[in-house]
């Protein structure tokens, strides 16, 4: 199913952005992040992100990421945000020339975490596949948007019937880049429904 921009709205609307026919244009406002609390101690809730509702208690979204890093932290990619203090997002956040962070980070109740697997910095391009299956969701990615690889299957603590999923993108630092997301899709569950085996 092709996805309607007219029925997203911004969190934190960015100072430029383009919204085409079929893709989303957002340039980072300078010191803009989502974390909450653990290991840092700091709270930040200014990233920006174009999300829309969800009712169906199953489905599978999917976008593409492309983006030209400039600084540190810089990072772009899928989100899915119920309020401050809980939501979840994956992305590729830059580091250095050698190598960047694929990761995700899910906020329950207000404290953030962090699992990352480092990736080739020359990435500049990444699919993003977020399945939801009641309180639980898995999230994947894809080089190619053919294969796509687990990164991490996860819980939201708190009780979720609407969910609020779209893209997101910031500069924690003194910094600003272009991100463009393209190929959105959202519709039936690809996450293949687990049987326990016998024995």
């Amino acid at each position: 199913m092709n996805i309607d921009f007219s029925k997203f709205y911004w969190l934190n609307r960015p100072t430029h952005h383009e919204i085409k026919k079929d893709a989303v244009i957002i340039t980072t406002d300078p010191l803009t992040d989502f974390w909450q609390r653990t290991y840092y101690g700091f709270r930040h809730d200014t990233a920006h992100a174009f999300l829309f509702s969800v009712g169906e208690e199953e489905f599978s979204f999917t976008v593409k990421a492309v983006w030209q890093p400039q600084k540190l932290f810089d990072q772009c990619g899928v989100i899915l945000y119920q309020d401050a203090d809980n939501w979840f997002k994956a992305s590729v956040e830059y580091d250095n020339p050698e190598f960047s962070r694929l990761g995700s980070v899910v906020t329950n109740l207000g404290y953030s975490d962090w699992a990352t697997t480092d990736i080739d910095s020359s990435h500049h391009a990444m699919f993003y596949r977020l399945s939801r299956r009641g309180q639980d969701f898995l999230i994947e990615n894809s080089f190619d948007g053919g294969q796509f690889r687990q990164m991490r299957i996860f819980h939201m603590h708190q009780p979720v019937s609407q969910v609020n999923i779209g893209i997101y993108a910031c500069s924690p630092l003194n910094s600003s880049m272009d991100a463009e997301f393209s190929r959105f899709s959202i519709g039936e569950c690809q996450w293949e429904l687990y049987v326990e085996p016998e024995g």
